[in-house]
């Protein structure tokens, strides 16, 4: 009779890990798919920011035609990626979009009318700002696929995560081991 209470005993104690594990694995997924929409939405920003960015430093530079061009086809295949779900092509999309909005931010420079202009200096601020909060997102979300992922490496949680399929997130992270390189600073 003993024996058959430990039994039971042993198999509820089973049962209550399983459960706790399992949905500690969810708690942590979880966290992680709510890092990935706060990069989205971060994203979702500086797409909606950049015509309207555009659009005001176009009255200002008229022979600059060929940079408003790349810079909406940057933004085109950025949502594109943004909408395929692949991590890497999101990455690359976003790296090439933030290189070819840094000229039409330099344009103030050799535009003394358009450091004026109050829109563009407003809309200038608000797309510093969202990069800013793409970098927090990014680094909140890697943290997340860290913990995630080790959650999952680890024994015995590897087992239920297993058992029931979860798998591991890649980070967002540096696709081109140029951006990896130490800049060169000459005086």
């Amino acid at each position: 009779m003993i024996a058959v209470w430990i039994i039971i005993g042993l198999a509820v104690v089973l049962v209550a890990w399983l459960i706790l594990t399992y949905n500690s694995l969810v708690t942590v997924r979880n966290e992680v798919d709510e890092a990935w929409s706060d990069i989205d939405v971060q994203l979702k920003r500086r797409h909606d920011l950049i015509p309207n960015l555009i659009n005001s430093v176009k009255g200002y530079v008229k022979h600059e035609a060929g940079t408003f061009e790349k810079i909406t086809a940057l933004r085109s295949e950025a949502m594109k990626a943004q909408n395929s779900g692949d991590m890497k092509a999101i990455a690359t999309a976003e790296k090439n979009l933030q290189a070819g909005i840094m000229p039409l931010l330099g344009y103030q420079e050799n535009y003394p009318d358009l450091k004026a202009d109050s829109t563009f200096l407003d809309l200038q601020a608000q797309l510093t700002d969202t990069e800013n909060k793409v970098q927090a997102s990014r680094r909140f979300y890697n943290g997340n696929v860290k913990n995630f992922n080790t959650k999952l490496q680890v024994f015995p949680t590897n087992i239920i995560a297993g058992m029931f399929k979860f798998v591991a997130r890649e980070f967002f992270g540096i696709e081109d081991e140029a951006e990896r390189a130490v800049p060169e600073v000459k005086f």
